[in-house]
């Protein structure tokens, strides 16, 4: 089953154009590259559209999915107002050497992803990463965070009361790193937006210009910078697609007000488990989302076996975008305008992270890697150790 939600009044503009700034912090990061561009053919078909592209981000900078693009923005911004490291370095090692005295620890909430990339950046900048996570997180995202040297604290609670620990324990030493924003707090999440920026400048450079665009919505931050973007495609339609157990946009859009989903959020998107949206992104994606889609998670495992087999090991959050494109029913597609002449771009946000969920949904094990034909760090024996 989906629910939808269109718009029915007139877009606004989404926001001021994103910063190219984070984008050259991140090609002096080891093993940049820009993530491919592929075509799913078969997909489109079985979605009845001209043509699918799909910005894989299951290999970025060797983490399984896009989140170290706002973290290390993120991070380097925060520690440069706080004056732990000075503007112009030109090295990570000039980098750690400035910041390592200062003995800070990069704290920050997560479901997976944003919070290993924050661990990744505490690491190769000489710090130390404190995790909260929800008690429902899986083990092998658990493992994730620690093998990446954090310290993991596990709440009796939600992805959001994750969020209201982590933030409940900044001080002088520990400063938090989020992806969504709260009363008194949001240069940081700003940044994260800023730093999504580079997913929009490599599709520019890529030479895509899709007329439906789909984006999985958790917090809000990644479909809040890709909003911003397509104001450069004004034909574009944009649907965002959460899970119904946590659809706090759909029911914002509703409302035409922000509205909290309590949880717990059940959910095999676990990326996308949040019961509210980022303040940051509400009027963003209030100004320009042309329709919401809430899915059931019966819709994923069909969307991840069709990646699967056109050559994507994609996480359940990864594939949320195409998930929704599949699960639109006849009617829905007429209220949208899909049809044979369609030209569609979905975000594949993140590899195969949980592969023991992955292989009960799709049948396969998931690649130990999916890029590894093209990340430069994989081809160098798999290491992805900055």
């Amino acid at each position: 089953m989906t629910d939808l939600w269109l718009r029915a009044t007139p877009r606004a503009a989404a926001g001021p154009p994103l910063s190219s700034r984070p984008r050259r912090l991140h090609r002096q990061l080891p093993g940049y590259t820009s993530t491919p561009l592929l075509s799913a053919p078969a997909l489109a078909e079985a979605c009845g559209i001209a043509s699918l592209h799909l910005k894989l981000e299951d290999c970025r900078l060797g983490l399984p999915a896009f989140k170290i693009l706002g973290a290390s923005w993120a991070v380097v911004a925060e520690l440069e107002r706080r004056g732990a490291l000075t503007p112009g370095w030109t090295t990570l090692a000039a980098a750690r050497e400035q910041v390592a005295p200062h003995r800070l620890t990069l704290v920050a909430a997560t479901d997976g992803n944003h919070g290993r990339a924050v661990a990744r950046m505490a690491r190769v900048l000489g710090c130390a990463a404190h995790i909260v996570v929800p008690a429902a997180m899986v083990l092998a995202r658990r493992a994730a965070l620690t093998g990446e040297g954090a310290s993991v604290q596990v709440v009796d609670g939600s992805y959001d009361d994750a969020v209201a620990l982590a933030a409940a324990l900044a001080d002088g030493q520990r400063i938090v790193i989020a992806d969504t924003a709260w009363e008194g707090y949001d240069r940081v999440p700003a940044d994260v937006i800023e730093g999504y920026g580079t997913i929009g400048a490599e599709l520019d450079e890529q030479g895509i210009a899709p007329d439906l665009l789909l984006l999985q919505i958790g917090v809000g931050a990644l479909a809040a910078a890709l909003v911003r973007h397509a104001d450069r495609w004004p034909a574009c339609t944009i649907i965002g697609v959460e899970p119904r157990a946590a659809a706090c946009a759909l029911a914002s859009l509703r409302a035409d007000q922000p509205v909290a989903v309590p949880g717990p959020h059940p959910t095999v998107m676990a990326g996308l488990a949040c019961g509210e949206l980022s303040p940051l992104a509400w009027p963003v994606l209030r100004a320009r989302l042309d329709a919401a889609l809430a899915i059931d998670d019966a819709a994923v495992a069909p969307a991840l076996r069709g990646l699967a087999a056109a050559g994507i090991s994609a996480g359940e959050t990864g594939a949320a975008g195409v998930a929704g494109l599949l699960a639109l029913t006849a009617d829905q597609r007429a209220a949208l305008g899909i049809g044979r002449q369609t030209r569609a771009l979905a975000i594949i946000s993140e590899g195969a992270t949980d592969p023991a969920a992955y292989a009960a949904l799709t049948g396969v094990p998931p690649l130990a890697c999916a890029a590894a034909r093209r990340c430069p760090l994989c081809r160098d024996g798999r290491r992805h150790d900055w």
